[in-house]
């Protein structure tokens, strides 16, 4: 789960980082007030959306006065905001964040996550914030670094000194920069996040080390431990069929291809999309109707995946364990006469009940394509798709 910016802020003062002062708005009204309390004689109106590059598309601007707040918020609110994170299709602007300006002499990166190869947490650091740190590692890899914390024994003072070092902190700011580290850290641990990215984390030309961007992605597995991170939650950001694939316990996620994707288990899903790649086409989903899928359940995955209009047909993969083949067979004929399908639908059975799973497609007289196996199906839904063109 994502977050916006200003409440990432929030759970991180909460756990003692170093913040700029700010306050969310949801009208020109409340931003002109949140600039109002705030007391500073310059400030940073910021469109909140779950993408980063706002600053490029407009979505940041520095302001001196409170006319300029009320201009800045008038346009931004309602604004279509397009980055090189949102796609062509944009977000829509719905809530900003009023900050006060800060006197910036230095922009650094510090970001924590969890590596996998080594089972610890990792902070990645590098002098050039403020800019893409993809960029950074690739063009100029060295200026990158990595410091391992073991979740065993936790943030300690040496590790404080190791990022102070490879940011080129020193004196106080190395010590402002240690209690920021072990404040992330902790949050990071803390909340359960997945993410936590500083970019910039700057050092002003009073010596302070503050964050002046920040955003966090939470592990959605360990939300039932965390209410109050929970209720941060913004549908406004999240795609409705996903948001609908939530309230019938579906993974799903949209994806940029045609081919639309019905699979139970994780994995099998993920050899199904890759199957479809390899035979020429691309997945439209992701989705996962898990291991106990009922005939409804199945009915409102159909669903979902054809209120993506780019789906041009179906490839439903079922291996039968737990659930049974002859309960997805009746669930999919279900969900093709409710929706009208009227796209091709190559469906592969195996496991328990298959040939009577089997039987039952085939006397439902509906023009559902077999399939013996996976590379099979593949081929028979890329086909049938070009040949529906």
């Amino acid at each position: 789960m994502n977050i916006h910016e200003y409440q990432a802020k929030d759970v991180l003062a909460q756990f003692g980082v170093a913040v700029a002062r700010g306050h969310p708005a949801f009208t020109a009204d409340e931003a002109v007030q949140a600039a109002q309390d705030l007391g500073s004689p310059v400030w940073v109106v910021k469109a909140q959306i779950h993408a980063g590059g706002r600053g490029k598309g407009g979505g940041v601007k520095v302001v001196k006065s409170i006319d300029d707040v009320r201009a800045q918020a008038d346009r931004m609110l309602g604004m279509t905001l397009v980055t090189h994170q949102t796609g062509p299709a944009g977000r829509l602007v719905r809530r900003l964040y009023v900050e006060e300006g800060s006197d910036i002499a230095r922009e650094l990166y510090v970001s924590l996550l969890v590596d996998r190869e080594t089972s610890r947490v990792a902070f990645v650091a590098s002098t050039e914030g403020g800019m893409n740190i993809e960029e950074v590692a690739a063009q100029t890899p060295d200026k990158i670094h990595t410091i391992d914390v073991d979740p065993a024994c936790g943030f300690m003072p040496f590790h404080g000194r190791a990022l102070a070092r490879a940011l080129k902190l020193d004196g106080a700011q190395a010590k402002a920069g240690a209690k920021l580290f072990k404040g992330l850290y902790d949050a990071f641990i803390g909340t359960d996040a997945s993410l936590v990215e500083i970019n910039p984390l700057v050092v002003t030309k009073a010596g302070d080390v503050v964050c002046l961007d920040a955003k966090m992605n939470f592990d959605s597995n360990a939300l039932y431990r965390h209410q109050n991170i929970a209720d941060l939650h913004d549908p406004d950001e999240e795609d409705p069929a996903e948001l609908e694939a939530k309230k019938h316990d579906l993974s799903y996620v949209k994806l940029d291809g045609t081919i639309g994707c019905m699979v139970n288990g994780a994995g099998l899903a993920m050899a199904t999309m890759d199957i479809i790649k390899l035979y020429g086409a691309e997945p439209a989903n992701f989705l996962d109707v898990g291991g106990g899928a009922s005939k409804e359940k199945v009915t409102e995955a159909f669903k979902i995946i054809l209120s993506d209009a780019a789906v041009e047909g179906i490839l439903v993969n079922i291996f039968g364990g737990i659930m049974r083949c002859d309960i997805i067979a009746e669930g999919v004929i279900a969900a093709a006469k409710e929706t009208h399908l009227n796209v091709p639908l190559v469906v592969r059975l195996e496991g328990t009940n298959v040939e009577l799973g089997k039987q039952i497609l085939a006397d439902s007289g509906l023009a559902i394509i077999p399939a013996d196996d996976l590379a099979d199906a593949a081929e028979k839904i890329v086909n049938a798709v070009k040949e529906a063109k």
